[in-house]
């Protein structure tokens, strides 16, 4: 939270307590990680949506070299099930921001 970071960057990410699985793998307790970039307001009943600022990582993926503009930028992580619906309790990660420098 607070890093200042030239564009692109690797993210990397993880969990406890609950297992990573492909989107469309329906096995209790996993998930795969979708990344908020950016993303104000997150409807927990819906799939996630996908576009420039969801990033959806069904493969199973644990992190991703990201190119973004330059400026402050807010992310968090959201799991989301077999549909890219998040859980029944939303397992979400805390907002951190990033400035990306020219």
């Amino acid at each position: 939270d607070g890093d200042e970071l030239k564009s692109p960057f690797l993210v990397q990410f993880g969990l406890s307590n609950m297992g990573i699985a492909p989107a469309g793998i329906d096995k209790e307790n996993t998930g795969h990680h979708h990344l908020l970039i950016d993303v104000e307001d997150i409807n927990f009943n819906m799939p996630i949506p996908s576009s420039s600022n969801h990033i959806h990582f069904g493969g199973g993926q644990t992190e991703a070299l990201l190119t973004l503009s330059p400026g402050e930028h807010k992310l968090r992580l959201l799991m989301g099930n077999y549909l890219h619906i998040p859980h029944e309790e939303p397992l979400i990660s805390k907002e951190i921001t990033i400035i990306v420098k020219d």
